[in-house]
């Protein structure tokens, strides 16, 4: 029997004790959910969504999403989802390893040439998400800044290890540095952006990029990004019981993500510990309250400006992780799209020269 996809066992630690007294202290995280969230979640739930680490990876990625929910509540309210005039167009572009799906968004008022883009990678933990998961965040931010924007589909885990999303990423923005006039793009104002799993890749071409002799990011935007190793944080602990990402949610994607528990200190993944933070792009650190990623996010945030990278951090409360695409109903997630697209307005804006 092929057992290649058998995830290894990430066990229960010692700090999982420390966990539950964290939680003990702090309370119930899904009491502090915010009530669109929530909404959210319930609806998800009524769907019949289910934890993910009761699933498969195969049966997690055909389970009920967000997006779903969003258009039950949007048919329970009797609203229809409004034209937000972004243009889209499916087509393949180079991977580390053969041609991968990819999605450009075009929003309105787009000029002839010349334009920002922006390079996306979608969530799931590098597991699960796709680009129709989150098709709400690509097309918000094209909205929101008028830049061109390019969602990539990295290829998962289990039937792709780590790390084979992160040369996917590299060889997209290598393919967009090179292809970015084709788009009606400039090159001179390129930015990454992306969600937990899709964050860490954002970042590792930021760090990739500086070091390569090549075009570089104008800003990195990292969305609840995974930047850690450490599973026993402040905030793992506060989220034994979170929803829909928990500890044991993030477990169970890392034992399908990794060959063996070594790769959770690999400084792709564990960026919170690298030393060689200087020079990278400047970076918008948005974090959701409700996450077992928040702290690491939190120590990603100071160990950027420590290394003297200009860095902005926001923690929107009562909101989960995944919660930035959820705008139609989810109020905290248009104050985050908000300040988002204005962080990244402002790094495409050319500096005066004084």
């Amino acid at each position: 029997m092929d057992d290649s996809h058998q995830p290894y066992p990430i066990a229960a630690a010692p700090s999982d004790s420390i966990g539950r007294l964290a939680e003990l202290i702090s309370g119930d995280p899904t009491a502090r959910l915010d009530a669109d969230m929530k909404h959210v979640l319930d609806r998800l739930g009524d769907m019949g969504a289910r934890p993910l680490e009761q699933l498969t990876p195969d049966v997690a990625r055909r389970q009920p999403r967000a997006a779903e929910a969003i258009a039950a509540i949007l048919g329970q309210q009797s609203r229809e989802r409004p034209d937000d005039g972004v243009a889209v167009e499916d087509r393949a572009i180079a991977g580390a390893d053969g041609e991968l799906p990819a999605r450009i968004y075009r929003p309105a008022g787009l000029l002839n040439r010349l334009n920002p883009i922006v390079l996306y990678f979608h969530g799931g933990g590098f597991v699960t998400g796709d680009l129709d998961s989150h098709d709400a965040s690509a097309r918000a931010l094209a909205r929101r800044t008028g830049s061109v924007v390019v969602s990539l589909a990295y290829r998962l885990a289990p039937e792709h290890k780590f790390p084979a999303a992160h040369d996917d990423a590299w060889a997209a923005w290598r393919w967009l540095s090179e292809n970015a006039r084709e788009l009606a793009g400039d090159p001179r104002r390129l930015a990454v952006a992306g969600e937990d799993a899709g964050g860490n890749l954002a970042a590792h071409v930021a760090l990739m990029a500086r070091d390569a002799r090549g075009i570089r990011p104008v800003h990195q935007l990292l969305i609840h990004p995974i930047a850690g190793g450490d599973l026993a944080t402040p905030s793992y602990g506060e989220m034994l019981r979170a929803r829909p990402i928990g500890l044991p949610a993030m477990r169970w994607r890392y034992q399908h993500l990794f060959a063996d528990a070594a790769g959770l200190a690999d400084g792709r993944i564990d960026l919170v510990s690298r030393d060689d933070l200087a020079g990278v792009a400047p970076a918008t650190v948005v974090l959701a309250e409700i996450d077992p990623l928040r702290s690491e996010g939190e120590a990603l945030a100071a160990a950027l400006a420590g290394a003297g990278v200009p860095v902005s951090r926001w923690t929107y409360d009562g909101v989960t992780q995944g919660f930035f695409g959820l705008g139609l109903v989810v109020t905290k997630a248009l104050f985050a799209q908000s300040d988002a697209a204005d962080a990244l307005s402002k790094a495409f804006t050319p500096k005066r020269r004084s």
